[in-house]
Parts: structure tokens; sequence; C-alpha cells
């Protein structure tokens, strides 16, 4: 059903108020709310306006649609222009007028639950739709006459009142506006408050989270177990089935097949079960990556002191850091080594009652390791102990034992990690007078080499164009050896600054690339010693990171930034523009097959360009109208327009005339059709050729045509 209401004719300037008052007591009189009401007042008086300024006027009905709940308010506004030319570009924003059209439409539409637009040369027809409110009821014809008649007999107000009206609602909106920011500030109180609590936490939740991960751990190694321990018997099961079936001890009777088929199911859905386990305890482990990286052992210290002092409940017990004087910079796994430490640390203190737990480092007289000692003056370990509690879940029985009772993973993880990283951890105690804990460090973390270590690239043969790339996510390198392929630049990778120092001292790169987080380490020191130093601050060196700091970026020296993700084109432009290399050109694919268009730009994998791609004629036109390509590589067979259509409208127009064309088809040409083609188009290549002739073919038309030089 669609029952009308009221009809407002647009043909003087007032009108456009008239229809915007009416939108507004329909509204109200339908039981919308006063925001709601102010909306629906808005998008229909900006459609009434675009039809009163562009098509000189119109009409506004209002309907109601619908037998049952929820009801539609439509509203339609019709005009008799010439219609809206840039109707897709507006409605996708993409269209920019000094009158200011489109915009009129872009925020109608926003303020509608529904929004359709038809538009021809005969002219413009909006159709805005809102759903009543479930609360109202049921919008009858008696009821719609009873509206339609109180609106006839209430006079339209003056433009003075419409304008107060409207300064009413601007108010009223200010006021909810400040009422919610109000209460944004007072929940932002309660958050604060909130934070303040949670930070007070974080000691015990800390510890708590490596009780946690420690159990985790456990049932990653428990489920990788059992699934090998699973996975043998039901090998055996899974092969017997098999010479059963197979009849190699005679052949089986027919409910002797169903039964061992039935066996055989059974067993291959409990190995794809084990597959699963297995690979869940594999994704759970995870593997132990070591991130050596420079760091300073007071640094540490005072970083240990503010997360360990929360756990300090008691008065009688204190924590004390010595000094760390003379110490070296460490290369190591930051993280891992305080993991030790913390380890070390929160187990003396809950194992002492009285007294201190005193944390020292120092440097051994090889200059080699550095000692951190934890020690504490609590209950001890009894010499025939003091390897037990190395082993996975040893624990001790005493009474501050039974009090404070553990995971018994603490330690046993800790030696590993000691390990790990090339170091020991040891213990010496006595019962009675205190435990004090070992862990040497290299200073210097080596990474294990496999048996044959591999030689980079970039060490065996001297490079030409050589790129070096800083950046330690495998992901990103990956990308960047996508984008330099077949660029003439040779990329050096380097996921850490003491990889990147080693090559600089190899190699002069002809420019860098430098990610800023690199794991820890200071890459805007790297940047700065780039741009001072003697023999490399003539190198380009191009930030590209997620760090949203550009200006300092600059300020440091340098020559380009960007932010992730990066695009090819910007690269290999600031690499080109470097080196004095060809400029980036941009190349338009035009095929309505999605294979088709794969093959063509792989046929462009060696040239410096960008590649655009379309799919129809219409849209292959309208691109090359809107942003015109370098050149365009054409198919002749499409759906909308031919390959010749689109030839016909390039050359009809000026600013595409002169774009060199590159027909690439399947289809077979007579001799006419080929040499009617050539007057518009630059080179025929067959999509059935060889794929390196292809491409030498298309670069050879290209620069004929000057898009590229030799």
């Amino acid at each position: 059903m669609s029952a009308g209401v009221l009809s407002v004719a647009i043909k003087h300037e007032h009108d456009v108020v008239a229809a915007r008052q009416r939108a507004r007591q329909i509204a109200a009189s339908l039981g919308f709310e006063t925001q709601d009401q102010t909306r629906i007042a808005t998008a229909v008086s900006e459609i009434a306006r675009n039809a009163f300024t562009y098509a000189g006027g119109g009409r506004v009905d209002f309907l109601v649609e619908g037998r049952t709940q929820p009801q539609l308010l439509v509203v339609r506004v019709s005009d008799g222009g010439r219609g809206i030319a840039n109707l897709s570009d507006i409605l996708d924003g993409r269209y920019r007028s000094s009158t200011g059209m489109g915009l009129g439409i872009v925020g109608a539409r926003r303020l509608m639950d529904h929004f359709d637009i038809e538009s021809k040369s005969s002219g413009t027809l909006v159709s805005l739709k809102k759903l009543l409110p479930p609360d109202v009821g049921l919008v009858n014809p008696s009821r719609l006459s009873a509206i339609a008649k109180q609106l006839t007999a209430e006079p339209p107000r003056g433009a003075i009142e419409e304008i107060q009206l409207q300064n009413q609602e601007l108010l009223r909106t200010l006021h909810e506006l400040r009422a919610r920011q109000d209460e944004l500030l007072r929940l932002n109180g309660e958050l604060e408050d909130t934070n303040r609590g949670v930070i007070a936490l974080y000691a015990e939740l800390d510890e708590k989270a490596d009780h946690l991960r420690r159990a985790d751990e456990l049932k990653s190694r428990f489920l990788s177990n059992m699934s090998h321990e699973f996975r043998t018997p039901l090998n055996a099961i899974r092969a017997l089935t098999h010479v059963l079936a197979q009849g190699v001890d005679g052949a089986l009777t027919a409910e002797q097949q169903v039964q061992v088929g039935y066996i055989r199911k059974a067993a291959d859905e409990l190995a794809e079960l084990v597959d699963d386990l297995l690979d869940l305890a594999k994704v759970e482990a995870g593997k132990v990556v070591v991130r050596a990286a420079e760091f300073d052992v007071s640094a540490l210290f005072s970083s240990l002191r503010g997360m360990l002092r929360p756990l300090l409940i008691s008065e009688s017990v204190s924590l004390v850091f010595e000094p760390s004087v003379e110490l070296p910079p460490l290369y190591t796994d930051e993280g891992k080594v305080s993991q030790i430490l913390r380890n070390l640390i929160s187990n003396a203190l809950k194992f002492t009652e009285h007294g201190e737990v005193r944390v020292s480092a120092d440097l051994a007289a090889d200059r080699r390791s550095v000692t951190f000692a934890v020690a504490d003056t609590g209950i001890g370990i009894a010499l025939e102990d003091q390897e037990r509690i190395f082993q996975e879940f040893g624990q001790l029985d005493s009474r501050v034992q039974r009090k404070v009772r553990g995971t018994g993973l603490g330690l046993p993880l800790s030696r590993k990690l000691a390990e790990l990283l090339g170091g020991t951890l040891t213990v010496t105690s006595a019962p009675g007078v205190g435990s004090t804990f070992y862990a040497r460090i290299p200073v210097h973390y080596v990474e294990p080499l496999p048996a044959a270590p591999a030689v980079p690239a970039w060490e065996k043969a001297p490079l030409q164009t050589p790129v070096l790339v800083i950046e330690d996510s495998p992901e990103e390198m990956l990308v960047y050896e996508k984008y330099l392929k077949s660029s003439g630049f040779q990329i050096v990778p380097a996921a850490t600054l003491r990889q990147a120092r080693h090559a600089l001292a190899h190699i002069t790169p002809v420019a860098i690339v430098l990610d800023i987080l690199l794991r820890g380490e200071d890459a805007w020191k790297l940047l700065a010693e780039l741009k001072t130093g003697a023999t490399t601050r003539k190198i380009p060196v191009f930030v590209v990171t997620s760090v949203d700091d550009e200006r300092k970026a600059l300020s440091l020296g340098a020559d380009a930034y960007a932010r992730k993700p990066l695009d090819r084109g910007w690269l290999l432009e600031r690499l080109r523009g470097t080196t004095g290399q060809q400029p980036i050109r941009r190349i338009l694919l035009v095929d309505d097959d999605e294979v088709s268009r794969y093959l063509m730009r792989r046929l462009l994998d060696d040239l410096p360009c960008v590649v655009s791609e379309a799919s129809t004629g219409t849209a292959a036109v309208r691109l090359a109208l809107e942003d015109p390509p370098d050149a365009i590589l054409l198919d002749l067979a499409m759906p909308d327009l031919s390959g010749e259509d689109v030839l016909e409208q390039l050359r009809g127009d000026n600013a595409t005339a002169r774009i060199p064309v590159v027909i690439v088809t399947s289809k077979v040409l007579s001799d006419n059709e080929r040499a009617r083609l050539l007057k518009r188009a630059i080179a025929i290549i067959d999509k059935g050729s060889d794929r390196k002739v292809a491409a030498k073919q298309i670069r050879t038309a290209l620069t004929a045509a000057a898009v590229f030089h030799e």
C-alpha cells in the first residue's frame, strides 16, 4: 500500500522552505523523535533546493508505504531538468564542484534509511525513505486523512519563524552534544580511576601470567608427547588392516571385509585426531627466537626495580639493586635476561621472610661475560636438593614452600633460557643462611651457525646497483624482493643494525631503505649516524615505517619518508631518481578476462612501470579520460565496447588521442582488419605468442613510441 499524505510544488525559492516545514510537520505527526524530524526535514530541504537550483523547480510528494508495521515514510522529489551527468561520481564521493553540487545528495543519503535516485535527460526522481517508529502503531487511511486535514488547516510559517525554529534545533543539538561531552568526561574520570587500580595489580598479574604460560607450555608438551606415542600403534593398526584387506594371508569373507573396513576407518579418524593435536601443540609451543639487541645493565635494573617493588608485601624484607659500574653494553636478548632475573628475584622474595634480596652484576676477568647474582637471606637449600630444583616440577617440602607453592617450572625455564643465550645458571646455598643464584650471560650473543653457513648473495659477487633494505620482518622483506625484482636494483637485506653495519663495511649502496621499528634497536640513532658519517652521508636514505613521525625523519636527514604499506611505484620512482634511471610509466591493461590481465601484467615485469586495470571498454575510456596513462594494452573482444570502439573514442578526444595503444588479442585478423587497426594502434600482439617473444614485442613497440628508453 502506498498512500499519499501531501504534495508541495517547488516553483519559487520560498517553496523550498515550505517543503522543509511540511517534512518536519509530517514527521512529527507520524511519531518521529525530534532528531529524526530534523534529519528528515534537512534531507528534504537539500534535495528540494537542488531541484530548484539545477532544474528550475519540481515537486515533493509525501507518502506512507506498507500495510503492516514497520511502515515507511516516503518522500519523492521530482523535477523536469536535464538530469545529472556525473551521478555515479557524485554517489561515490569522487565528484568535486565549485558550486557544491553533489554535497546535498550525499548528505541526504546519510540522513535517511534508504535513498534511491533515477536521473535521465527528461528529469530526476529522488526517493527518500525512513522507517516509522515501532511504537506509533499502524497508520491507516483514516489516520492519514486526519493528518492531511491538520496540515491543510495549519498555515505555513514565515521565513523568520522557520529560521527561529532552525536555530532552536541547532541549540537543542548543541545542548545534546554538550551533555554527551560531559558524560564522556565523567566516563574518562572513571576510567582513570580504574586504570590506577589496574596498575596496582600488574605485579600480581605478571606472576600469574608466568604461571599460566608455563602451564600452557606443559600442556603443549603433553599433547606433543602423547600424540607421538599414539602415532606408533595407530600406524601399526592401519598397516595390519591394509595387509588383511589385501588378502596376503588368505581371502577374507565379505563380513570380515566390512569389519576390517570399520577398523581401518576408525584408525584413520583417530590418526587424524592425533595429527590435529600434534599441530595444536606445535602452534601453542611456538619456536623460541633470540632477538639480540644492545642494552645497558643499569637500564635493565631500573626497569626490574619498578616492576618487582610491588612484590614487597612485608616491610621486614628489602630489595636492593647494587649499582652496575664499568659494565659494557650487552648485545643479547634483553627480554630473556629480564625474564631470568624476574624468576630468580620473585623466588627469592617468596622464600625470604626477614632480611634482604640483593641483586648485582659483575664483569668477568676475561670481559666476555657478565655474572648476575641474586642473593637472599631466606630458608636456604640443602646440598642434595640443589640440582633437584632445576628439574621440571621439582619442589621442596618446607613450611614456607607449603605457603607459597608454585608450579616448579620457573628455575628449569630460567636455566634453559640462560643456556639458550650461551650462559649458565647455578646456585650456592646453605639451609638457614640463604641462597645465591648466579646467571652468567655472554656480553655478546653469538648466533648458532649451521654446519655450512650460507654466504649472502651480495658477498659472492659485486653488485652494480645495490639497495640496502634494513627490515626485520620476513614478510616485509619478501615484499621488497618482489618490488625490486627485474627492476635493475639488487636487494641487500639486513634484519638488524649489526647486519646493516656489516653490509655497509663491504658495499656502498645506491640507496638505503630503513624501517624504524627493529625489535628494540634504535633505528633513529642509525639514521643520524648515516647522515653524519663521512662515507655514508651522501647515500640517500628512505624511511619506510609504520611510525607516524615524518618531521623527525626528515630533520634527521632522511631523503624521503613513507608509511607502510609501501607502494611499489613510490619506491621505484625514488630509486630511479637517485640513480638517473628511467622514470616510472603508467600502463593501463584492458581485458574482460582476469587471467588474461594477469598474464599481460607479467609481460611487463621487466619494465619500469605501474600497472592499472580495466575489465570493460567503458571503464577503460573513463579511466583514460580521468587520468591519461602513458600507454594502453587493449584486448579487442569485450562484452560492452569492442576494442575498436574503445580506440575510436580514445582517438576522438584530444586528452587521449596521442596515447600509444598496443592491441593484445587472440582474434585471427584479416589483412584488411590488421591494416585498419594499425592506423590507430602502434602494434598488434598475438596472445598465443611465446611469452618472451610477446614481452620483447611490447618493449620494442613502447620504446619506438618513446614510452621507454633503450
